[in-house]
């Protein structure tokens, strides 16, 4: 396994317009499912690790985890914390031995969100560890985030520049019209908006809420900016759905292995659709 800071990987992704599929993991089973589909496409991958499944597992045993089923591919390999809730724990995450991290200061004032930024940067970049911060805020629940549509609001590309200015980030997630969680009525993604940010900042931009929006949006957004595409929902739904499925034939024999592996192959399928989806098969 080549275990790599996103910096390098997003920015190639930038530049080739693909994006790189960053998909939360939480449990050994779906990270052996994301792993074996990288693997097998060829594609550098991103698994991300949420609040949920730290407050379940914890940093370490997930890391450790991803490091040791890592071993046996040799495609880049991204450890990811997905929406870091303070300074403290962007540092918890890097001690653990995370490549990237997320710190989502967008509940914050501009200038707050700003100053805490910057010090994740600092600390972050100094042991060649890429930072994502996110402006604007995103609808739909996630983990510990809940963002009712009306309070939800668009990133404002001039904001962008001046945080990005102020910050030093390596990638942004900017609020265009996707959701966490599972979409009630089909997305709109603002690409006008996204393209704006993209030209007046020159640095990879994160897709949230990736699970469920339609595919022709999905490929407009990677050529006009979206380097990096999150996807927790679906992954989800396809493991239990494994699971499941499994219960019905080994359940009465009380046999759990098959249940597992039944939930890392639905994984497995839908990685490698996302892959390909997102034009990163092959890039390795």
């Amino acid at each position: 396994m080549k275990l790599v800071s996103g910096k390098e990987w997003l920015e190639d992704a930038r530049k080739r317009q693909y994006a790189i599929g960053a998909f939360s993991a939480h449990n050994a089973d779906m990270i052996q499912g994301i792993l074996e589909a990288a693997e097998e496409e060829k594609a550098p991958v991103l698994i991300q690790i949420g609040q949920r499944a730290i407050r379940y597992c914890g940093f370490a045993p997930l890391v450790e985890a991803i490091r040791f089923y890592g071993q046996r591919t040799d495609v880049p390999v991204i450890i990811h914390l997905d929406h870091g809730k303070s300074y403290e724990q962007a540092i918890q995450a890097i001690q653990a031995g995370c490549t990237s991290v997320m710190y989502d200061g967008s509940h914050l004032p501009l200038a707050e969100n700003a100053a805490v930024t910057r010090q994740v940067v600092a600390a972050a970049h100094a042991v060649n560890v890429s930072v994502e911060a996110e402006l604007g805020k995103i609808a739909g629940v996630e983990d510990d985030l809940s963002v009712d549509e009306k309070d939800a609001f668009h990133t404002d590309p001039a904001e962008a520049l001046e945080f990005y200015q102020a910050t030093g980030i390596d990638s942004l997630a900017a609020a265009i019209g996707s959701a966490h969680g599972l979409y009630k009525t089909e997305p709109k993604l603002d690409i006008p908006r996204l393209r704006t940010i993209a030209d007046k900042l020159g640095i990879p931009l994160v897709l949230h809420g990736g699970s469920g929006i339609p595919d022709d949006q999905i490929r407009l957004a990677i050529a006009n900016g979206i380097s990096k595409i999150n996807v927790d929902t679906e992954l989800r739904a396809a493991y239990t759905d494994g699971v499941r499925e499994a219960l019905e034939v080994h359940g009465p024999q009380h046999d759990v292995y098959p249940l597992g592996r039944m939930g890392a192959e639905r994984v497995k399928a839908l990685v490698k659709q996302k892959i390909r989806l997102f034009g990163s098969a092959g890039k390795a």
